[in-house]
């Protein structure tokens, strides 16, 4: 008996009782879609997780002043006021794993213009500040190092700074306001970057020259941190070992004294946010597997029953010349058409399952082809595992005693 005759008996076979068919792949049908569906929610969740990290900035690092330390007494992260825009400048120069590097001082401000006002975070920093952030200019463009050189009175505003001060279609290019009463000149708009982490509107903010931030609004002439994009994503940690070295011996720390700062590597957060993410996903899929066993459990079953249903029918095949081996195959093909349709239509279903899920819980979800192929591979083999027994069971009974059952 050729392979597509087998197929076609088992189909026949199945056929013959539909609703018991129906409800023993139900399990199966039920296993898959909630493995693609619960797949789908993690790489969902993982890749919102990554889109948030890169919306910050692209191979990250933060340079942030240390504590400070005297008579005992301890102070706050950034007390320390040895970071300079010298050392970002020494950063960029002398670290090769260092694309860009920018001075960064920030301060709360109110901002007016005309019968509007407005409170938000004024963030002082240099020309390539667009590039290790991941920004982009909607209108206008963005400062040069000539006005950072020259601390000149100008800036670039959020989209939620724009919507808060100047009415529907007004174009702020050009415009003066007053940040903390200093008149600074808008010449440019920042693209919309939105919330980030659900709770931090990364539009609301004004870019200014750093050096016109430390003079003009904070009277400082030291560094709140330093922002640094490392060349790439595999080099980010050596980034942060030539920084290290370079900022100990610029600040003169001896071999046993403690860092004036720390450096926060954003490769590592993301790291862990994505080992996280795939660990509930691992979780959440092996909850959702549970409903393949249960299925595979019914397919065993309904499988034995058929067999006792049909020995007659085996004692007739073996009689006329079926050997062990076309009975073990015809019934192993049997489970095994049903869990792949039962797969077949879980697949459907997972799909649309997640669909609906982003749809009405408002969750991030994503359908990889890597999920499907293993939730319908799983399903196939879950067929095989289950329906061997029966069918190995209907391959060895006697063909005399079949033939004489009732």
């Amino acid at each position: 008996m050729n392979f597509l005759k087998i197929i076609q008996v088992a189909f026949r076979a199945l056929m013959r009782n539909k609703i018991r068919s129906f409800l023993t792949i139900l399990g199966i049908i039920i296993g898959v879609g909630s493995v693609i569906a619960m797949i789908s929610i993690g790489q969902g969740a993982k890749s919102s997780v990554e889109e948030r990290f890169q919306s910050l900035g692209t191979n990250l690092l933060f340079v942030r002043a240390g504590s400070s330390y005297s008579r005992g007494v301890r102070g706050g992260m950034g007390s320390v006021t040895s970071l300079t825009a010298e050392d970002a400048e020494a950063i960029q120069e002398k670290c090769d794993a260092v694309k860009y590097a920018s001075p960064t001082v920030s301060t709360r401000a109110q901002v007016i213009y005309r019968n509007k006002n407005w409170n938000t975070s004024v963030i002082g920093c240099n020309e390539y500040y667009p590039e290790i952030r991941n920004w982009t200019v909607e209108l206008g463009t963005f400062f040069t190092r000539s006005h950072v050189k020259i601390s000149a009175k100008v800036c670039l505003l959020g989209q939620t700074v724009v919507e808060n001060l100047f009415g529907e279609g007004e174009n702020p290019v050009g415009k003066i306001i007053r940040v903390n009463r200093i008149p600074f000149t808008v010449i440019g708009v920042l693209a919309e970057k939105g919330e980030s982490w659900g709770w931090f509107d990364q539009d609301d903010v004004i870019l200014a020259p750093y050096t016109t931030v430390q003079k003009r609004l904070l009277g400082i002439n030291h560094l709140r941190s330093i922002d640094v994009s490392a060349v790439s994503f595999e080099r980010m940690d050596e980034a942060e070992q030539q920084i290290t070295e370079l900022l100990r011996e610029r600040h003169k720390i001896g071999p046993y004294e403690e860092d004036d700062f720390f450096i926060r590597n954003m490769s590592e957060i993301s790291r862990m946010a994505s080992e996280t993410s795939n660990m509930m996903t691992i979780f959440l899929a092996s909850i959702a597997s549970v409903s393949l066993l249960v299925g595979g459990i019914g397919i065993m079953n309904i499988m034995l029953v058929s067999v006792r249903e049909r020995i007659r029918e085996i004692g007739i095949r073996m009689s006329v010349g079926a050997k062990e081996r076309d009975i073990l195959f015809q019934f192993l093909t049997e489970a095994i058409v049903l869990s792949v349709i039962g797969g077949l239509i879980g697949i459907i279903i997972g799909i649309v399952g997640s669909r609906l899920i982003s749809h009405f819980a408002g969750w991030s979800t994503l359908v990889s082809p890597a999920s499907i192929f293993i939730a319908f591979i799983f399903s196939a083999i879950v067929g095989v595992f289950f329906g061997f027994y029966p069918a190995y069971k209907a391959s060895k009974l006697n063909p005399i005693e079949a033939l004489r059952y009732e």
